[in-house]
């Protein structure tokens, strides 16, 4: 007896757990989140933060599911059916390689100035006055304040300054990266459908901007370092870890970009559990699924089982129990009770207590109708003595499909045909 309740339990958390994972999936798909939360990664990674200063990836779990879907920043190229280009282009970087400083732009050296004329003037001349005429020097001769004034440039109040360094071009490296990536691509919209990405073709890719650079390595670091790239900090170690061997270079963007997409599974996954848990929620509430009550459900369901099968070997200890159980006005044996029973098994219950309910006719000569049970349904949801049943179900389901699967062959004996 217990067996089986535990067995139904185990196939009514199968159930809804699967009706959550559809839902999420359906939800992740239909919005593209699973891609745009990878892009988002990417153009952080490759690219930098947004325009206002903000990381693309979402930093809380409301941002997974109203910003990131919602926002009009798509983080995703926009899909090319075109293939990749056969010839890849280097990055258009206007700086040459041994140019670049990782430290940043030094300080300008200072303007150097003509000195100031230290000659001495012509005792001649200082001596001379104004000619009564005019007032001024004779001609074709200078004063000594004029000649001080002839070397020292005008003083306009604001300090000689070096030129403003050049802004960094403008580049996209995530579209760079999308173009060598397009032939895993599918058409499914405006935007690119890919939502992972192999670390082998990761880094096929890289070693095919690599190979379009006349520095190699060192050239792409060179350029990914003068436009600002995140990127470059990465692939400097990698490639610095590596000894400057392309092998062991290759190798090591493979295992780098391997961690890093583990360690954004597990940030999605943290971000989806708050989902699975809301929707669990809802349809623990919508179906009005009370685990204690469905349990009990079970147990009168299977002594009543046991009931008729003892009539129907011919024993008369379960006719009490069925009296009672199916005791019907007017009616002098309760067979009408027990083909009611094997037409609606315990498991078809799980809905009787929905919002709305299914009713098939064990005769099949009738449609199957549909009943609104919103007031009883109400009833339910704010009596408190239905919530530690409700809560049980929800944290039942927050252990997904898999586990309960796994459950249910333990108890069955069910084996994958893998294992024979």
């Amino acid at each position: 007896m217990y067996i089986d309740l535990a067995i139904g339990l185990v196939l009514a958390f199968l159930f809804l757990s699967l009706m959550v994972s559809g839902a999420n999936e359906a939800l992740v798909r239909l919005f593209g989140i699973r891609s745009k939360f990878l892009w988002a990664y990417l153009r952080d990674t490759l690219d930098g933060a947004r325009g206002d200063g903000r990381s693309w990836v979402p930093a809380k779990v409301t941002d997974v599911f109203a910003r990131l879907p919602f926002s009009g920043a798509d983080p995703r190229p926009h899909h090319e059916a075109e293939p990749a280009p056969p010839v890849v282009e280097p990055v258009p970087a206007d700086v040459a390689p041994d140019a670049v400083s990782v430290s940043g732009p030094t300080p300008a050296d200072p303007v150097p100035t003509d000195p100031v004329p230290t000659d001495p003037v012509p005792t001649d001349l200082a001596s001379a006055g104004p000619t009564p005429a005019t007032g001024a020097a004779p001609a074709g001769t200078t004063s000594a304040a004029d000649a001080v004034s002839v070397g020292v440039p005008a003083f306009t109040g604001d300090p000689v300054s070096a030129a403003d360094p050049a802004p960094a071009p403008r580049v996209d490296m995530t579209e760079r990266l999308y173009e060598r990536l397009r032939e895993i691509d599918h058409p499914k919209g405006a935007r690119t459908s890919i939502s992972d990405i192999p670390p082998e073709r990761f880094s096929g890719a890289v070693m095919e901007l690599v190979a379009a650079e006349e520095g190699g390595v060192e050239g792409l670091l060179a350029k990914l370092e003068a436009i600002g790239s995140p990127l470059a900090g990465h692939l400097r170690g990698v490639w610095e870890s590596a000894q400057r061997d392309l092998g062991r270079f290759r190798k090591g963007v493979e295992n780098w970009f391997d961690g890093e997409m583990e360690r954004l599974s597990g940030l999605y996954r943290r971000y989806v559990k708050w989902v699975i848990f809301v929707l669990a929620l809802a349809l623990t509430l919508v179906f009005g699924m009370d685990s204690l009550e469905y349990g009990k459900t079970l147990l009168r369901d299977n002594a009543y089982r046991a009931g008729v099968a003892a009539i129907a070997g011919g024993g008369g200890e379960g006719l009490a129990a069925l009296r009672e159980k199916c005791a019907v006005s007017g009616t002098a044996e309760p067979y009408d009770c027990v083909t009611e029973a094997f037409s609606s098994p315990a498991l078809v219950k799980i809905f009787d207590h929905s919002l709305v309910s299914v009713t098939i006719p064990p005769d099949g000569e009738r449609d199957p109708s549909f009943n609104w049970n919103g007031a009883s349904w109400w009833d339910r949801l704010i009596s408190p003595g239905h919530w530690p049943g409700y809560l049980i179900t929800v944290v039942a389901l927050l252990f997904g499909a898999s586990f309960w699967w796994d459950v249910l062959r333990r108890l069955t004996g069910l084996r994958n045909r893998r294992s024979g």
